[in-house]
């Protein structure tokens, strides 16, 4: 079976966002350029530390190549609904991050979560070391391979936040999402809240 890496270098807009109500939110990393759009489902927590490890990533890039960084904007980029259809490429397994020191750009790359297959042995066979998997994620995987400046990189980390924090409202004893109803709060064993 073969596999598509979608690539965008640079992409005319990449973007995390959302479609459903807080709650039943499902989330999305969208790039579009080239007349092509590309969405690809992943979780809440991916989004959260993909911001967080891309906002690292620029303060090593700064810290060990000397990449002028730009400042923090107050004005609110980006902030449009996704592009539509949103249709679904595949669901994020891994995500990958890098920085080309040559040509000053931050990579993203989101792979497919892969199809994994229990493994039956049977009898007494160890002399196949040679099957240890690798920690590589598989060449077979669809992917989405964007590449976007520091600037770039700082718009979407901003809007990839304020996508995370527009959701239900964290318990402020427990951290778990309060819903309209409220919610059962384990440090008030069990109580509603």
């Amino acid at each position: 079976m073969t596999h598509q890496v979608h690539a965008f270098e640079p992409p005319e807009r990449f973007v995390a966002g959302t479609v459903g109500p807080p709650g039943e939110r499902t989330f999305f990393l969208q790039a579009r350029g080239g007349g092509r759009l590309v969405s690809v489902a992943l979780e809440k927590v991916q989004v959260s530390l993909l911001a967080e490890k891309l906002e690292e990533l620029l303060t090593e890039a700064q810290r060990r190549f000397g990449v002028d960084l730009p400042e923090l904007a107050p004005v609110i980029g980006d902030n449009e609904p996704l592009d539509t259809p949103v249709d679904e490429e595949f669901r994020v397994g891994t995500l990958g991050l890098a920085f080309d020191v040559d040509t000053a750009t931050v990579v993203i790359e989101a792979i497919a979560a892969g199809e994994v297959e229990p493994e039956v042995e049977l009898g007494d066979e160890d002399d196949d070391e040679d099957d240890v998997d690798d920690e590589e994620p598989d060449e077979d995987l669809d992917r989405l391979r964007v590449r976007l400046t520091p600037q770039a990189t700082r718009q979407f980390i901003e809007r990839a936040r304020r996508v995370v924090n527009a959701g239900r409202p964290p318990c402020p004893l427990c951290g778990q999402p309060l819903d309209p109803a409220g919610h059962l709060c384990p440090r008030h064993n069990g109580y509603h809240r």
